[in-house]
């Protein structure tokens, strides 16, 4: 998956896999976390908001499943 590079609040990074409806993002202590059942009009919101990180946090961080991966 590629990871477009972001400074917005904690991101990092983002990414997104449409096949699998997979979120992936970055945060500034390192940790690399997925979110499943992402759809692609959540990721196009996220990619292009004006304020990123409040975008993730009121509409991904505790509204899909997530796994850390790092």
């Amino acid at each position: 998956m590629e990871m477009k590079t972001v400074h917005a609040g904690n991101l990092r990074a983002i990414g997104y896999d449409e096949s699998n409806r997979a979120l992936r993002v970055e945060l500034a202590g390192g940790a690399l976390v997925e979110y499943t059942g992402v759809s692609s009009e959540v990721w196009r919101r996220l990619s292009t908001s004006s304020s990123m990180w409040s975008y993730f946090r009121d509409n991904i961080e505790e509204n899909y499943a997530e796994r850390r991966i790092r």
